[in-house]
């Protein structure tokens, strides 16, 4: 029997490139938000789905959307103010979740909060499944498995291939995002335990194609999933260099910035800065988004960082694979395929083997760069 697919915040941007993803794949999904005719002109967009309205913020409302073998698909956030009743509503009703953030808070969270009744109910949850992080997961772990027992770190960087021109190609979430985040923790495997740094606090240079480019740490869900299935890693961390010019300088207003928060009126104007920097609504159009692709490089070491394993995730643009991404994962969940009941990784949730070759089919090839300047 095949279950039910509820798409929530299905009218934004995101929300709106999943449900085509979803409608590709021969799915119908239902559509639910709080405004009804924005529903409506959603729904006719895609040939009459159904549509249901809640508020993503009440748990008694999301719980009403769905059963027991459902899947709840969500790209509503901020995730920390305005994910948890559904995370809540999915785990007790036994439905299947998958949403788009990149908050590891967020994520560690609702693990804390809802992974033991996840495995009682049969829901299987697996969050951040887009571009924040499948690339990063898989890559880690293909790098991991490569490098066998010696691997003692491992670290991830995310680039763009191609252009984002200077942020043009970003949408006014992203951009929200981006911003908050460089006064917010930074989360790191280190000495086999979990530990909170600053964003931006190191710089790392990694080969992303024909040169080498530079990226600041920042937070990832790989910290969380990967050290579990390879307990000889001591060290997990993540780097962002979508813009690889200014990683450096971001280090130095992370410092800055974490300072400023420090007093009244330092935490005044970084909150009215980021505040409004996230832009106009909405997000680059096809044309603007075949401008860049995704690429995400794993690089395995020893103990006295020698490199064992670099592993490349290449595809199509970011928000292209994160759409594909939580379709084919809602498409599977429906489906009764999914592996490990629980608030899980995408490795736990549906196995290596199986989403790789699912990427590959989706334009997501994982192994080396023939760009690479330095031999796998």
């Amino acid at each position: 029997m095949t279950g039910r697919i509820v798409v929530l915040g299905a009218t934004g941007y995101a929300g709106g490139l999943a449900v085509e993803a979803l409608v590709r794949r021969g799915a119908r999904p239902v559509i639910a938000g709080l405004r009804p005719q924005a529903l409506a002109a959603t729904a006719e967009r895609f040939g009459g789905l159904d549509t249901q309205v809640a508020d993503v913020t009440d748990f008694d409302s999301v719980r009403a959307l769905v059963e027991p073998g459902d899947v709840l698909v969500t790209t509503v956030g901020p995730f920390e103010r305005l994910g948890f009743a559904a995370a809540r509503a999915a785990a007790e009703q036994g439905a299947h979740y998958v949403d788009s953030t990149g908050e590891v808070g967020f994520v560690r969270a609702i693990h804390e909060r809802h992974d033991a009744v996840a495995r009682k109910t049969g829901a299987v949850m697996v969050p951040a499944f887009g571009n924040d992080y499948v690339p990063g997961v898989l890559a880690g772990a293909v790098a991991a498995r490569e490098a066998g027992d010696s691997a003692r770190s491992l670290d991830i960087g995310y680039f763009v291939d191609g252009s984002l021109r200077r942020g043009r190609g970003l949408s006014s979430g992203t951009r929200a995002t981006m911003s908050d985040a460089i006064t917010l923790p930074v989360t790191v495997w280190k000495n086999g335990r979990l530990e909170d740094q600053r964003a931006a606090s190191r710089v790392l240079t990694f080969d992303a194609g024909a040169r080498r480019k530079a990226a600041m740490l920042a937070t990832g869900t790989e910290v969380l999933f990967l050290p579990p299935a390879f307990p000889h890693l001591e060290s997990v961390e993540v780097y962002n260099g979508w813009f690889p010019e200014l990683s450096r300088a971001m280090s130095l207003l992370s410092a800055v910035v974490n300072t400023a928060v420090r007093i009244e009126p330092g935490r005044r104007l970084v909150a009215a800065v980021t505040g409004r920097s996230g832009g106009a609504p909405g997000g680059p159009d096809a044309a603007e988004r075949s401008r860049s692709g995704a690429h995400t490089v794993a690089v395995a070491r020893d103990r006295g960082g020698a490199v064992l394993a670099e592993v490349h995730a290449t595809g199509p643009n970011v928000y292209d694979l994160t759409a594909e991404l939580m379709a084919w994962a809602a498409d599977r969940l429906a489906s009764g395929h999914g592996e490990q009941p629980g608030v899980v990784g995408p490795v736990e949730a549906f196995g290596l083997e199986t989403i790789l070759a699912a990427g590959a089919e989706m334009g997501l090839t994982v192994g080396a760069d023939p760009r690479s300047r330095r031999p796998v």
